[in-house]
């Protein structure tokens, strides 16, 4: 039997993380010809989630929303003209849920699961066929449900641009132990390249050196660390690409790391703002590509989650997981940067999934 109510929290104001609000018996949307009802088994966060109940964050929102763009989980019930699922598949959100392939639309950023339109962090959510892709068969549900934002944003930061994406023997820099950072460090050794790694302590630069990373720079004690990367890259000629988290108070040093032709891919803005900041003009004087990446395609998604099959790649997910009944504290967890990977949020129990 189709359920017909749900738990869910929603963002229902600008005032911080006391905006979130929890029900435990909100009414389910009928399916649309088109749908598929989602029964979520994992949820996973990102520092988005945290903007949105501040009013910080730069892209279309509609409140009230059920926040969270990442989900993994069970189809248990199909629309009548569905004909990419079926019932019992085990799938993932898309995060513009509009953005099918090729480069994203302005329409598609109206589009984003959590910010948007509803999100993933309920019991069970209802969502156009379009906007899901099927799990990596290797993953588990927790694993899985780290991919959707961060994954694929490192995917797109690597790849995105024709002509100029990963190769095998390319250098890469990488900032941090973030989600995004994390992925992106997999997925270039996974590809042959070499990465070059920052971060703020000795513990978190071993369990980075762990995953593959050929160098690893402590940004706090090298505050230079942008000339220090391009003198370990082949020749010094500087790196081919960087995944910028950063901001405008890490770009001043991105700028000092990467190779002519190179691409800075900036895809968020950890650091805070800054007035400080690098012209245009040095783009230019460092015959670099900077581009912003906001998420990509399903399309990526779908040559992601290929490759993840095919190399066995694990996610790195915190080993403090939360319930969705705690998601205020998972919140502020992920807030005071007490994690290392991706934090995740237990839904329900995959095995109970009534179909």
């Amino acid at each position: 039997m189709t359920p017909s109510t749900t738990k869910q929290w929603q963002v229902t104001g600008k005032e911080g993380f006391d905006s979130l609000k929890f029900d435990e018996k909100a009414e389910l949307p009928k399916l649309g010809d088109h749908d598929v009802l989602v029964n979520f088994h994992y949820a996973s966060l990102n520092y988005r989630d945290l903007l949105i109940p501040k009013g910080k964050y730069p892209f279309p929102t509609a409140l009230p929303v059920i926040p969270g763009s990442d989900g993994a989980g069970t189809i248990v019930a199909i629309g009548p003209r569905v004909t990419r699922f079926q019932n019992g598949d085990r799938v993932l959100t898309q995060f513009n849920q509009s953005h099918i392939a090729g480069p994203i639309a302005v329409a598609d950023t109206m589009t984003s699961l959590g910010g948007a339109v509803d999100g993933t962090l309920c019991q069970y959510g209802a969502l156009d066929e379009q906007g899901l892709v099927k799990m990596p068969e290797s993953l588990d549900f927790r694993q899985g449900s780290t991919l959707p934002c961060a994954a694929v944003t490192a995917w797109n930061a690597l790849y995105g641009v024709e002509g100029k994406s990963l190769k095998p023997g390319d250098t890469i820099l990488t900032q941090g132990t973030g989600g995004v950072s994390l992925f992106a460090l997999q997925f270039a050794k996974a590809a042959g390249a070499r990465v070059i790694s920052t971060t703020s302590s000795e513990s978190k630069s071993e369990v980075l050196k762990k995953l593959g990373a050929d160098h690893v720079i402590n940004y706090k004690s090298d505050s230079n660390w942008g000339e220090s990367a391009k003198k370990l890259s082949p020749g010094g000629l500087g790196v081919a690409q960087i995944v910028e988290v950063g901001g405008p108070t890490t770009m001043k040093q991105s700028l000092k790391a990467i190779k002519p032709e190179g691409i800075i891919s900036i895809i968020g803005f950890l650091g805070g703002m800054s007035k400080d900041q690098p012209s245009f003009l040095e783009c230019l004087n460092s015959i670099c590509t900077v581009r912003g990446v906001l998420v990509g395609s399903r399309q990526q998604f779908e040559q992601m989650n290929a490759a993840i099959d095919a190399t066995g790649i694990k996610p790195v997910v915190d080993e403090k997981v939360f319930n969705l009944e705690d998601l205020k504290a998972a919140y502020q967890y992920l807030s005071d940067q007490k994690h290392f990977g991706k934090v995740a949020i237990k839904i329900s129990d995959p095995t109970q999934s009534k179909l």
